[in-house]
């Protein structure tokens, strides 16, 4: 139990070490999956016009108190321009000083959400021997977890932002998929990102990041593995349940 832990609590630690940027920690990792989202035909701006959404109830889930921020995608078919807009956007809301760090997490959180695939990256991050096994309620609460443990823990890192920049390049097709080259320039240190989507119900999703080389499904599996190893599937679940180290 006590090398679950630590190895959940490393991975988390050197992430954000490693990164030094908390807009690639929130646009990789720290979102939630299954959520709808509609683009609005508005052939001016990628991105809403920026009203005080502290107007709104943030509370009541009825609510598109989040709405003004949101990215407009001109062609959603087209992944350069659907992530261009929804980093676009992220970045915005980050920037604003007026903005509370709580609210600015709630709102990125809203924007990003429907461009990650959880559901495949839960299944990747376990692996297919350790996927088999588990039932479908494990799954589900599996996928639950994973989601809630990332999301709780990178979405208390907004405060780290500090104005970096990204460049995204074009386009490469692999088979089923297209990767999405990104570079990250914060100060003066480059780190380069690598997005993989593919299409989920006509829509482009993010499935994995790689980060100066390395898979963030890759590296949760070698955690998650050790820990199964090591223990049992009621051991990872009880370590994800416990609170993400700040």
């Amino acid at each position: 139990m006590v090398t679950a832990a630590m190895s959940i609590h490393n991975i988390e630690v050197a992430s954000v070490k490693n990164l030094c940027c908390v807009v690639l920690v929130l646009l990789v990792l720290g979102l939630v999956a299954n959520a709808d989202e509609n683009y609005p035909n508005d052939t001016n701006s990628n991105i809403r016009s920026t009203a005080d959404p502290c107007a709104k109830d943030a509370n009541d889930p009825n609510e598109l108190w989040w709405s003004t921020w949101d990215a407009v995608v001109k062609d959603p078919n087209d992944a350069n321009e659907l992530l261009k807009a929804k980093l676009d956007a992220a970045i915005t809301v980050l920037q604003n000083k007026k903005l509370a760090e709580k609210l600015k997490a709630k709102i990125i959180d809203k924007i990003m959400s429907p461009i990650f695939d959880f559901d495949l990256m839960a299944k990747l991050v376990l692996g297919r021997a350790h996927w088999s096994q588990l039932t479908a309620p494990q799954h589900k609460k599996f996928t639950r977890l994973f989601t809630k443990r990332l999301k709780s823990f990178y979405l208390d890192k907004i405060s780290l932002y500090k104005d970096e920049k990204t460049l995204l390049k074009p386009a490469v097709h692999r088979k089923n998929s297209i990767y999405i080259p990104m570079l990250l320039m914060s100060g003066d240190r480059k780190i380069d990102a690598l997005y993989k989507l593919r299409r989920v119900k006509k829509r482009w999703k993010i499935y994995d990041v790689e980060i100066q080389g390395v898979s963030i499904i890759l590296t949760y599996r070698s955690q998650f593995n050790d820990i199964l190893r090591r223990g049992t599937v009621k051991d990872l679940f009880s370590q994800l349940e416990k609170p993400a180290t700040k």
